[in-house]
């Protein structure tokens, strides 16, 4: 019956957080956002009609936000949700609509700054045959993504209800971005799920759409135009900055960062430890695992299912057939040690490992093929120390292997793939060519002094020029809000800060200029 669920939420419920969507720390944050925003000095130029997406509770309060400010930059906001809590968990239609009208209660006090609307009611139009393949691609990743798996079951419940909600979102988006066109579509991430959906219809409509998301440094955002952000395009920058050699400073801040990824220890703004133990040398790695004065090929695994591992496949229909290829391919090679360290951050995750991938082909190891896993008190870096040959898919240790002089091949698309740095095959026959290459003559295929400073230079360029400033990261929202409110960001202060990214958030060109990197 028409409006049950909503009645029941409101009499029976009292208007509480329901099924996992709890925005009550967002309700109390509107109120002064809204008048923040209103007392704000009004635009010099027109604003842009822009369209931003959400769902998910910590989604949801971040873009909130960030409307809010684009609001008061002078910019028409369009803010369009669905009532989701989590992504793998199905409702039935009683549910959802609860924890609409719960969503549509705390957005409201966002009005008239935002103009709030739900995608929760979807026409059911036909999409076209491009659009379906590509939402056909990504709930394939989206099963990868949240089983971290890269074989999937398109029969499986899972499949169907990720089919089934992005289609929706998609015909949602299909309608009212066809009906309103907007100028831009912004959308977190933009690879996966829901987001993934709005990205596909906005750009098949030719509209212009900005994805975005956060890295490991506080203050700094990631964000692309008119492309999938973590594919972590670097084309631009590379292009305008790449010739640009790095002065005193410059060499000197990545060196310090270098340092402190191979020791483990936090610095500047970056908020994660890349390494649970402390450095303690490649001799010592060497006499832990028992390697001899053999040659040493380290393989640096990503975690299976990781976003930035989805959809880069060259040559390989997967980062799970390369693991097993490569590792077989050394199984005659006795003269060759093959170290496979299994990456750090899989210790947090629930899928399969690397180690179950090995063994699936192997399961006894040779002698001289090893495994290091998540949890054994081994430095990446030290293995790095002792290598011959670097082998990776997407890892950013490739590119800290070129820069430690370690010739590496790069099997998947990666940022910093065709360089200038690394071994970039096109197939599996000049996969394994230049694999045998290599393995014969390991010091005549090693990285020259211009490549080693190459790799330097680009690792400036990606960790530093490559995020701008953002006040708010998602992870640190709390705190950055705290540090950053909004009537900071909108004084004089936040916009000599921050105005050139919130420019680019709303669709305008990036400057890539000499004088970001300073």
């Amino acid at each position: 019956m028409p409006l049950t669920a909503e009645a029941y939420w409101l009499l029976r419920q009292r208007g509480q957080p329901t099924g996992g969507v709890n925005l009550e720390a967002l309700r109390r944050q509107l109120p002064r956002w809204q008048a923040e925003a209103k007392s704000s000095p009004p635009a010099q130029t027109p604003g842009k009609r822009i369209l931003v997406f959400t769902m998910l509770n910590y989604w949801t309060t971040h873009t909130a936000l960030l409307s809010m400010a684009l609001a008061a930059l002078g910019h028409q906001v369009t803010l369009a949700y669905l009532p989701y809590a989590r992504w793998q968990t199905p409702l039935s239609r009683f549910d959802l609509r609860r924890q609409g009208a719960y969503t549509r209660s705390v957005l409201r006090a966002a009005e008239p700054t935002l103009q709030v609307v739900s995608f929760l009611e979807a026409p059911q139009v036909p999409l076209p045959d491009v659009l379906n393949s590509a939402l056909e691609t990504l709930t394939v990743q989206d099963v990868q993504y949240t089983l971290q798996v890269e074989e999937i079951d398109p029969q499986s419940d899972l499949y169907r209800l990720r089919w089934a909600r992005n289609l929706h979102a998609a015909r949602a988006a299909w309608v009212h971005l066809g009906h309103t066109r907007p100028d831009v579509v912004i959308v977190p991430n933009g690879s996966i799920l829901e987001f993934g959906a709005l990205y596909q219809v906005a750009r098949y409509l030719g509209i212009d759409a900005v994805t975005y998301e956060f890295g490991e440094q506080r203050d700094r955002i990631w964000f692309a135009k008119n492309a999938q952000v973590m594919r972590q395009e670097t084309d631009a920058l590379w292009q305008a900055l790449g010739d640009t050699p790095l002065d005193e400073t410059e060499t000197q801040r990545v060196r310090a960062l270098f340092t402190a990824r191979r020791k483990g220890s936090l610095w500047e703004n970056f908020a994660r430890r890349w390494q649970g133990v402390p450095s303690e040398g490649g001799e010592q790695a060497r006499a832990t695992l028992g390697l001899d004065a053999r040659p040493m090929v380290l393989l640096a695994a990503n975690v299976i299912g990781d976003s930035l591992t989805l959809g880069r496949q060259v040559f390989s229909q997967s980062m799970t057939e390369w693991l097993q290829r490569t590792v077989q391919a050394f199984v005659n090679r006795p003269q060759v040690q093959l170290v496979v360290r299994i990456h750090p951050g899989e210790k947090y995750t629930q899928g399969p490992s690397v180690a179950d991938v090995v063994h699936e082909v192997l399961p006894e190891l040779p002698e001289h093929i090893h495994l290091v896993a998540a949890e054994d008190p081994v430095n990446t870096y030290d293995l790095v120390q002792i290598a011959d040959l670097g082998l990776v898919y997407t890892t950013t240790v490739g590119m800290e292997m070129a820069m430690s002089g370690v010739p590496v091949i790069v099997a998947g698309y990666t940022h910093y793939r065709g360089r200038g740095f690394t071994y970039d095959p096109q197939s599996w026959e000049a996969y394994f060519a230049t694999l045998e290459d290599i393995l014969e003559r390991p010091h005549d295929f090693g990285p020259s002094r211009e490549q080693v400073d190459l790799a330097w230079r680009y690792a400036y360029r990606f960790f530093f020029d490559y995020p701008m400033p953002f006040p708010w990261h998602l992870v640190h929202f709390k705190k950055d809000v705290e540090a950053w409110p909004l009537s900071r960001f909108l004084n004089p202060e936040g916009q000599a800060a921050f105005s050139e990214t919130f420019a680019c958030l709303a669709g305008a060109p990036r400057k890539w200029t000499r004088s970001q990197s300073q």
